[in-house]
């Protein structure tokens, strides 16, 4: 077993989890299961997170983290703001793409419609935090809870159309789909008023 710097060692760490709980969900995962995917001891294991819940909730944080980032580069780059609605759902749909384990965990697995009301509450936060960054570059003259709701929907617009895309066998690509909804959501940006 090599030994990595602790910062490698818990990126690992949180990869192999990822992998592990889309694969197996919270539940049918164990840390027995993570420590030998990622070839390490169980001490070890535990030496980064207290607890397989603890771990769980930190994977569930990264990926939202990592999500975010994406498509705030993304819209951060545009020229306009037609070009942030695009740019957004590209990084979104690429995302997904790209990272299918973590939008499984992240708004199919345990956090997403479970029992667990901690879990839950983490992929809320996800999702509030997208709407937020989206409410902000949302130009229209209406008031900041209407602007936050409007952000809800298109977060609502993004993740659903994920789950069609991933069910039914990837047909079209991720910029296609990001021209296809920011064509719906622009347009109706566009006529929205107070």
């Amino acid at each position: 077993m090599a030994r990595l710097p602790a910062v490698r060692r818990r990126r690992q760490l949180l990869d192999v989890a990822l992998q592990l709980f889309a694969a197996r969900g919270f539940h049918g995962a164990s840390m027995d299961d993570m420590a030998e995917a990622a070839g390490v001891t169980k001490p070890v294991l535990y030496q980064h997170f207290g607890s397989k819940r603890e771990l769980y909730l930190e994977v569930l944080d990264d990926v939202g983290n990592r999500l975010l980032e994406a498509i705030g580069k993304a819209a951060a780059a545009a020229g306009g703001p037609r070009q942030q609605v695009e740019n957004g759902f590209s990084a979104y749909f690429r995302f997904v793409a790209d990272n299918e384990s973590a939008f499984r965990v992240l708004f199919v697995g345990s956090g997403r419609d479970g029992d667990d009301r901690e879990f839950v509450h983490a992929v809320r936060r996800v999702e509030d935090a997208i709407a937020d960054a989206i409410a902000v570059i949302i130009e229209a003259d209406i008031d900041d809870e209407h602007r936050r709701l409007l952000a809800h929907g298109i977060v609502g617009l993004a993740e659903s159309t994920s789950r069609h895309w991933l069910r039914h066998g990837r047909r079209e690509g991720p910029e296609v789909l990001a021209r296809r909804l920011a064509d719906l959501v622009w347009a109706g940006l566009r006529s929205v008023h107070r």
